[in-house]
């Protein structure tokens, strides 16, 4: 075997690394994911919001995590910095949201929603719920409630992951988490 070649690669061991449903399922979350966006981009590009699709996702990813690093907030939405500047520069213009100073570190500005959010970020809502309440026709609310904590977890992990960390490492057991979560949703629903 050559160097820094992974052993899953070598000819004298043909049995992949990991199992075919593996893959399936990560390219199936992508395929959805790409889908997913693509349906937001063009409801919200047609709804008359007077904001791209770009400044869209911004403001619901703030709407997230209110108060939060700009750099924090690029780096959850998975653009560049200067990218979210941009976006943030008009959603200030438009007096949606505000940049404040870092107590933390004078360099950093902390990212808020203005009252005048509201109304938009209610109707940026409104688009995201009916192109998810399309894409899950069929689907009926135990197996949705399933997939729904299925997905956080594996965002958790995945998260998790980029940040050096193991799934499940921060004292929670992911596997018992899931229907413990799920089992106290169905009783307070009741």
């Amino acid at each position: 075997m050559k160097k820094g070649t992974p052993a899953a690669m070598t000819h004298s061991d043909p049995t992949p690394a990991h199992p075919p449903e593996t893959s399936d399922l990560a390219f199936l979350i992508g395929d959805a994911a790409r889908l997913l966006r693509t349906a937001f981009e063009k409801r919200v590009a047609g709804a008359g919001l007077g904001l791209t699709p770009g400044e869209a996702r911004a403001l619901v990813s703030i709407a997230a995590t209110d108060g939060s690093r700009q750099l924090d907030i690029a780096a959850r939405m998975g653009v560049e910095p200067m990218t979210l500047c941009a976006y943030l520069d008009r959603l200030q213009g438009l007096g949606l949201v505000e940049r404040q100073p870092c107590a933390a570190d004078r360099r950093a500005k902390r990212i808020t929603l203005t009252p005048a959010s509201t109304e938009i970020l209610a109707a940026i809502r409104a688009e995201v719920g009916d192109v998810v309440d399309r894409a899950m026709q069929g689907i009926d609310p135990e197996h949705r409630e399933r997939l729904t904590e299925g997905l956080r977890l594996l965002t958790a992990g995945l998260q998790a992951t980029s940040q050096g960390a193991q799934p499940g490492t921060d004292g929670t057991d992911t596997k018992k988490a899931a229907p413990a979560k799920t089992a106290e949703r169905r009783r307070s629903a009741e």
